[in-house]
């Protein structure tokens, strides 16, 4: 099982959510090739909305990818991006600054977006559960 990192506005994460999938780097097959039925995916939402500057700096989500489906959707307007079917648990947004020094994957703290500049990012298990930690209940967090 391997643990990742999406980052999507909380706006663009709201329709995921809302319909049990999820999409990367704005609608890209690769990213989601990579992942696996049972692996686990956290959403790092740097905005609330992805066309306005208003700073959100929250992690949003916690899901697990459902089945082996890789799939397109038409949006319209010719934006046919792809998705992955997968369970959302019940979270909390959690901010990012006070995890920053415990968490392993950003290595230079004074430059601590670098790391989701890509949108997908796979992270260790270790860095996982300080985040779901933090986002879930005890009880929804023990049956991870």
């Amino acid at each position: 099982m391997k643990h990742w990192i999406i980052v999507a506005s909380k706006d663009h994460l709201k329709r995921g959510l809302e319909g049990g999938f999820i999409q990367a780097n704005h609608g890209k097959a690769a990213p989601l090739k990579r992942m696996q039925p049972g692996d686990r995916v956290i959403f790092y939402s740097p905005k609330l909305e992805y066309e306005k500057p208003e700073k959100y700096q929250q992690f949003t989500a916690i899901a697990q990818i459902a089945d082996d489906r890789i799939y397109q959707h038409d949006m319209g307007d010719g934006f046919i991006p792809f998705r992955r079917n997968v369970r959302f648990l019940p979270t909390r947004d959690v901010p990012i600054r006070p995890l920053i020094d415990a968490l392993t994957f950003i290595k230079d703290k004074t430059h601590w977006g670098a790391p989701f500049r890509f949108g997908t990012l796979q992270i260790p298990e270790e860095d996982f559960k300080l985040i779901a930690r933090e986002m879930l209940d005890d009880g929804q967090y023990q049956s991870l």
